[in-house]
């Protein structure tokens, strides 16, 4: 402490590079903070549920923001109250290869990346379910090469501590399904007034395709591209192993 506020015996002015070793030393101790505040709210998720998220918290101040009396819809269900087709469909949606990668599908990171080069612009991404819960549960929106390191740190850390089914059942009850609507639950009530555990095929084909941009498919429900994503999500669903 004494070096860090220059408190030494006969104590020069600071350099630049004074400067510099103090603000990496910073950093280097707000990333292992952080972190070790990301491991106990993992460690805590083993055997507890997260009632909310770093994006939820985000999007309900930004919802306050235009209404103060906003409210985010979100109910809790367990694992085994979800819809098998719902289960079976955000798999074949999101992450294919959910069941058989480590927290990374670098296929996918290639394909997508591919994609975008022909683009010429960012149409695909790449991420993983579990990377989707990192980013989501903890991270902001903002997208920097410092976030990606940290994201890439938590997925590990989802991957090592908690199982896939644990990770998926997280992720069913807390990504984003519309303007302020939050988790499976929530979504089949709100798209179409049933439970979670009572969506058909079509129905969890159809929540499965929103999940990349919600809230526009929220005010968007009918649209070319719902309709043919998905019959292609139907006739992907049996083919499908969920945890």
């Amino acid at each position: 402490m004494r070096w860090f506020f220059n408190r030494r015996s006969k104590p020069q002015a600071l350099t630049f590079w004074g400067y510099a070793h103090r603000l990496i030393v910073l950093i280097l101790l707000w990333f292992v903070i952080f972190n070790l505040w990301v491991f106990l709210n993992i460690a805590w998720w083993i055997k507890f549920n997260p009632s909310s998220s770093a994006f939820m918290r985000a999007r309900l101040s930004a919802m306050r923001e235009e209404h103060p009396d906003a409210t985010l819809k979100h109910h809790w269900v367990d694992y085994a109250q979800m819809s098998i087709h719902l289960k079976r469909a955000l798999i074949a949606s999101e992450d294919a290869k959910f069941m058989q990668h480590q927290g990374f599908d670098w296929e996918g990171v290639e394909l997508a990346f591919k994609k975008n080069i022909q683009k010429g612009k960012l149409v695909a991404g790449g991420s993983t379910i579990t990377q989707q819960l990192a980013k989501n549960m903890f991270l902001s929106s903002r997208r920097s090469l410092f976030r990606k390191l940290e994201e890439a740190v938590i997925t590990v850390m989802l991957e090592k501590m908690l199982s896939k089914q644990r990770i998926y059942e997280i992720y069913l009850n807390m990504i984003e399904w519309g303007n302020g609507v939050f988790g499976a639950e929530a979504a089949a009530r709100h798209y179409y007034q049933t439970g979670a555990n009572r969506l058909g095929v079509t129905q969890a084909a159809k929540l499965a395709v929103m999940v990349p941009n919600p809230r526009f498919y929220d005010t968007h429900r009918n649209t070319p591209y719902i309709k043919h994503r998905t019959a292609t999500i139907q006739t992907r669903l049996y083919m499908v192993q969920v945890p």
